[in-house]
């Protein structure tokens, strides 16, 4: 039987899981411009941050980045006027497993952030 793009791996994963948050806000980010690339390539906009722990945060966007995109992500703070920018890195991307609006479809990234 073949493997859908809805169909993901279950695994026991509390260990790594057992410190996440939720974090249920829009957040900025931009995505960095390998040295050979043009600064074109440059691309910024919002996510929705679904969960975050000390390690990494779990967005949503509408766009799939590629595995070890290097981004920087605006992580809301407990102070609203403040926003801190942190590195983190693409560890894997799933397609939102139902149907799309007006076209647009949406992605699960996974980020661990870069100390």
């Amino acid at each position: 039987m073949a493997q859908t793009e809805w169909e993901w791996p279950m695994t026991d994963s509390q260990k790594s899981h057992g410190e996440r948050a939720a974090l249920l806000r829009p957040i900025l980010y931009e995505m960095t411009t390998p040295v050979e690339a043009s600064a074109a390539s440059s691309h910024s906009g919002k996510a929705l941050s679904l969960n975050s722990s000390s390690g990494g945060m779990l967005i949503l966007m509408d766009q799939i980045p590629g595995i070890e995109q290097v981004m920087k992500v605006y992580v809301p703070t407990p102070v609203s006027a403040a926003e801190t920018p942190t590195l983190a890195e693409v560890r894997w991307t799933r397609r939102l497993p139902f149907g799309t609006t007006n076209g647009i479809v949406a992605y699960f990234v996974g980020l661990k952030f870069i100390f």
